[in-house]
């Protein structure tokens, strides 16, 4: 017998029902605000009460738990960031630097405090180093500046060398371990782009007991895919064909990048283009080669081929380990880099139409393409810049054929504007049937398209033509089967070659029938550079007795004039005295052409 009430009343049943509902809501706050209170007593370690603790260091802690998780957010974010195109990302890496900027310091202004207070452990200072190193290195593939690994160096070095990560193992948290172990691989990747090549070996050690602690004390899954880690950087660390002794038998690192007066200066009133690299797309496509982080050994050499040599920030500021992005150079030094390692078709192209898009006025795009070849099926003429087969796009399964093929005509579009292309393939031959519709500079260089039996054994190592364009004289000792030189006779050779390449530069400038868009190219230096290593690479291979088919020679479009350049009686000489410096001149013919 529920008294329903007059009409615009609320209904007794209604009232009490409201009453319920916020008794419970005001009983869930208060449950809800004591849960906080004592979250927030736990956080600030001791038996002292809220009251116990000063407001200011109670703030500290506040603050902290502030910029802990707002650097979080914003790390989690740069993975949504497109990977292609220059302007979109750079807001967001600045607000993720001054965010990591401010917790850095705080940590450090606030180190007791929080040591007492928030219970602050080690690791996880170690962790917060990690993502700043992280944080450099991902900021050095979006800008190409060798600079920013040496800053991701020192934050991985200052990990290990205060031991932040010591007492992950004792945690009995296998997830803390794993952290440790990426940190371990991180910090492999940048030492190998450094060419610390020692500290990667002593890291490799290190790695691989904590791999073996971390198996045996948590009998992991993944036990297989961290031994495959190990066993990838032990195969890059080994692809190099020889090593430079000293005096002391002990192995002596050399960089392979840009150094100043590496590049021979243009004759005074020389007239060469004034176009710049900007953009280059490094592509690795090959299957069974050697690769560590998605990096094959082709792609690692290349991309140390146009980068010049690392400036240490560090050193100029004198403010080595603090995060100050802001600090950099005056000006990009070195052209932007996509890495693209297996891309499908479709990514290629989005990462190719974006660099096109975003190219300056009197810039290059350059095409490295280190990719097993596709060849025609079912094609009796050949006729169109799609009949000639082309190199392999990432298929996701093991399937080759000419719908995961990049053709020659593919790149006709992106021809509006001057290109460079490096193609490093079995099926090379393909693109020397572009065609420049456009009238812009266009020059592709070309790899053999097939090896001397000898030489094709060491492929799963790193291409042969790569090599050459990377350090001809590493790729020149290899053909020649040296597998160690000594540090006095290695640098009397590279200071012939640097004759060598002066007088290759002579050659291609002062040819009457050379084609113009080679000289278009010629007074960028890093393109001036391939283009010189490539002559010498033509020419040794041509005079080396190993290779007797035209097929194993590499080939230029537009075609180079042989005679001036690759079969110059100057450069062979050359060669020639480089072999016999090397003690290996009955390798080649010693009289010229006239062995053919």
């Amino acid at each position: 017998n529920m008294n329903l009430g007059h009409p615009g009343q609320p209904k007794r049943w209604q009232c009490d029902t409201h009453v319920y509902i916020m008794f419970i809501f005001t009983h869930v706050t208060f449950q809800f605000i004591a849960f906080f209170f004592k979250q927030v007593k736990t956080v600030m370690t001791g038996a002292e009460t809220e009251d116990d603790i000063p407001l200011g260091e109670r703030k500290t802690v506040t603050d902290f738990c502030y910029l802990l998780d707002k650097s979080k957010q914003l790390f989690n974010g740069l993975r949504d960031l497109p990977q292609y195109g220059h302007k979109q990302w750079q807001s967001y890496f600045g607000r993720t630097f001054d965010v990591y900027t401010k917790l850095w310091k705080f940590q450090q202004q606030h180190r007791q405090i929080l040591d007492t207070r928030y219970g602050l452990k080690r690791w996880q200072i170690g962790e917060v180093a990690s993502k700043i190193g992280q944080l450099y290195y991902h900021y050095y593939l979006r800008t190409s500046e060798t600079s920013y690994l040496n800053e991701a160096f020192s934050f991985y070095s200052a990990i290990r060398q205060r031991s932040y990560y010591y007492q992950v193992n004792k945690e009995g948290r296998p997830e803390l371990v794993v952290k440790k172990l990426r940190y371990y691989a991180r910090y492999i990747v940048v030492c190998l782009l450094l060419n610390k090549m020692d500290l990667v070996k002593i890291l490799v050690k290190e790695l691989s007991d904590e791999i073996e602690d971390y198996t045996q004390r948590f009998h992991t899954e993944d036990q297989l895919e961290w031994n495959l880690v190990l066993q990838e950087v032990a195969a890059f660390i080994e692809a190099d064909p020889l090593v430079i002794l000293n005096d002391n038998n002990s192995v002596i690192v050399t960089s392979n990048r840009l150094q100043e007066g590496g590049v021979p200066p243009l004759e005074q009133g020389m007239v060469v283009g004034q176009l710049v690299l900007a953009d280059a797309l490094i592509i690795g496509n090959c299957n069974n080669q050697v690769k560590f982080s998605e990096l094959t050994i082709d792609m690692f050499r290349m991309l140390q081929a146009l980068e010049r040599e690392p400036v240490n920030l560090a050193t100029q500021t004198s403010k080595q380990g603090t995060l100050e992005p802001s600090e950099k150079p005056a000006k990009r030094e070195n052209p932007h880099k996509y890495l693209l390692y297996k891309p499908t078709f479709s990514q290629l192209f989005t990462f190719l139409s974006a660099s096109f898009k975003e190219l300056p006025a009197n810039s290059v795009l350059l095409i490295y393409l280190s990719a097993t070849g596709v060849f025609p099926a079912g094609h009796t003429v050949y006729e169109g810049p799609f009949d000639f087969g082309g190199v392999l796009t990432n298929t996701n399964r093991d399937v080759v054929n000419e719908m995961h093929c990049l053709h020659p005509g593919d790149l006709f579009p992106f021809t509006r504007k001057p290109l460079f292309v490096i193609v490093d393939s079995t099926n090379s031959s393909a693109y020397k049937n572009f065609t420049n519709m456009f009238g812009q500079p266009l020059v592709c260089l070309l790899s053999p398209a097939v090896y001397p039996k000898s030489v094709q054994d060491q492929s799963q190592r790193g291409s042969l033509f790569t090599l050459f364009l990377y350090s001809p004289l590493l790729a020149f000792s290899s053909v020649c089967g040296l597998n160690s030189v000594r540090q006095g006779l290695w640098e009397r050779a590279q200071e012939f070659l640097c004759k060598i390449y002066r007088d290759i530069g002579q050659l291609i400038t002062r040819s009457r029938t050379i084609d113009q868009a080679f000289l278009q190219f010629f007074g960028d230096e890093f393109l001036r550079l391939l283009l010189i290593r490539f002559v010498f690479c033509s020419a040794a291979l041509r005079l080396h007795k190993l290779f007797r088919e035209c097929r194993s020679f590499p080939e230029s479009y537009p075609e180079l004039p042989k005679q001036e350049t690759v079969e110059s009686s100057l450069l062979q000489k050359h060669i020639i005295e480089l072999a016999t410096m090397l003690e290996v001149q009955s390798l080649f013919w010693d009289d010229g052409l006239d062995g053919y």
